[in-house]
């Protein structure tokens, strides 16, 4: 069955509405209006945490709805309901009619349809039962407490959601997407002495559970974060000040996504409010430097079969060997802007309009071998994984904490430090790059992205980079 079958089975199988009536509804609201469309929005989601030894709490949610937009020019009108219905639906097309008026834009052109699946439509929900889930989690605390005896905390979290979204567009046009999305996450503290230092690994995309209930998948995860718990346990205070700083591939593409993915989306441009405002065509970064968005990597938790206005999702090159090729655009930006939409119009749910939004963000590969590069390095920092940091996305600048770093020393990584933060600004570390690994790695999938009061997921990815002249915080002078 195809993912418009299905919501049609979904929205309009067993309820007073049917499918037509909702065209006719949308097709009047937005007669006259530049852009614009009816989501239809089913999400069922759980969670369970486990923590101390015990069930901590489990939870379960089903979410329905519809939103109604119409666009005209820069205005929007937005309304939108939990109950599915053509009563409500009328009263929205009331509400939107009022922005309608006076139009006289054209509609953004947007990539042609395929018929790709680019993941399942299982339901992880109704995958495994629930029983099978709790011993999951009671297993993860079992094997992470005998792992080591400097465990003193294991706690663990499963989380699914099934999401069915029917995007019906001003010009009649229909799209769908089932979208299954699953995390797991592990973390561990250890002590030794006075000393507690905790280490933590999560994993997911839109896949089923079925990956995680292999004790080899979820095993290696706790092996992992109890990896970084130990390595923090032996950390000394990070130097401060500038240096040459190496990261990792992988995860630290965070760095990436936060200080120059945003400043590269639609509606930042489009009001110049970017530091990348006006500048297609020039040089933002060094030489060798591709970066892309891509919502259509098979399986990962940031692709999109097609976005939240029924956009095809794409593979969009934002820079090329260092030269500003492009934004990721909703439709309302594209069309103002005189640009084609890219697949990167999203919502976290019918209750919020669509804005741009990336995907699956990262650098491509470049073609030096990631040992030279630290070999390379007489003194710095080597950066392997990211907790918390704070973008401005107007002045670019940045603050981000590591919560697993090593100081190098004559091309050898030395002791691990804690406390390190990196600063800088988006724009100026790309053209700090003097080197790129031949090691690109995506996230393992545990990226939400925020923008606006909206989450939504998204994948990173970098391959080892080296930085030149990156102001290091620390607690150590």
């Amino acid at each position: 069955m195809s993912d418009i079958a299905t919501g049609d089975e979904i929205f309009f199988g067993d309820s007073e509405l049917d499918r037509a009536t909702a065209e006719r509804i949308a097709a009047e609201a937005l007669a006259g209006a530049d852009d614009g469309e009816l989501y239809l929005e089913h999400r069922l989601s759980e969670s369970f945490a486990f923590d101390d030894g015990r069930m901590k709490s489990a939870s379960f949610d089903t979410a329905r709805g519809f939103g109604l937009r119409a666009v005209s020019g820069e205005q929007t009108g937005y309304a939108h309901a939990s109950d599915i219905s053509a009563p409500a639906m009328r009263r929205a097309a009331e509400t939107v009619r009022a922005v309608r008026q006076g139009s006289g834009g054209t509609m953004s052109i947007a990539p042609v349809g395929t018929n790709r699946t680019l993941y399942t439509d299982v339901n992880p929900l109704n995958e495994i039962p629930f029983a099978d889930k709790v011993a999951l989690l009671e297993a993860v605390d079992a094997y992470g407490r005998a792992k080591d005896p400097r465990v003193v905390q294991v706690s663990a979290s499963l989380a699914g959601s099934w999401q069915a979204v029917e995007i019906i567009r001003a010009d009649g046009a229909r799209a769908g997407d089932i979208r299954p999305l699953v995390r797991f996450n592990v973390s561990v503290v250890v002590a030794k002495g006075d000393r507690r230092e905790s280490g933590s690994h999560g994993e997911g995309g839109r896949v089923g559970y079925g990956f995680y209930m292999q004790p080899q998948n979820w095993q290696r995860a706790v092996d992992e974060a109890l990896r970084q718990a130990l390595v923090n346990l032996e950390s000394v205070a990070a130097p401060a000040g500038e240096q040459t700083v190496v990261l990792a591939s992988g995860w630290p593409g965070i760095l990436l996504h936060e200080a120059i993915g945003h400043g590269l989306e639609g509606d930042f441009n489009r009001k110049k409010t970017s530091v990348f405002s006006g500048l297609l065509g020039e040089q933002v970064a060094a030489r060798g430097i591709t970066v892309v968005d891509d919502g259509t990597i098979p399986d990962r938790r940031g692709s999109l079969t097609v976005d939240d206005e029924g956009t095809p999702s794409g593979r969009t090159v934002l820079i090329e060997d260092g030269i500003l090729k492009g934004y990721m655009q909703d439709r309302m930006n594209a069309r103002l802007m005189g640009m084609a939409a890219t697949g990167n119009g999203r919502r976290e749910s019918f209750g919020h309009m669509p804005m741009p939004r990336m995907t699956n963000t990262y650098m491509m590969a470049g073609d030096r071998d990631p040992g030279e590069i630290i070999a390379s390095v007489k003194n710095g920092l080597y950066a392997v994984n990211f907790g918390g940091g704070q973008v401005d996305i107007t002045s670019g600048k940045f603050v981000f904490s590591c919560t697993e770093a090593y100081r190098i020393e004559n091309g050898q990584i030395r002791e691990p430090v804690k406390g390190a933060t990196l600063i800088g600004t988006g724009n100026e570390v790309l053209k700090k790059v003097t080197a790129v690994g031949n090691d690109m790695a995506l996230d393992p999938g545990v990226g939400t992205c925020g923008k606006g009061g909206q989450s939504v997921p998204v994948g990173v990815g970098q391959p080892t980079l080296k930085v030149e002249g990156l102001t290091v915080g620390g607690t150590a002078a």
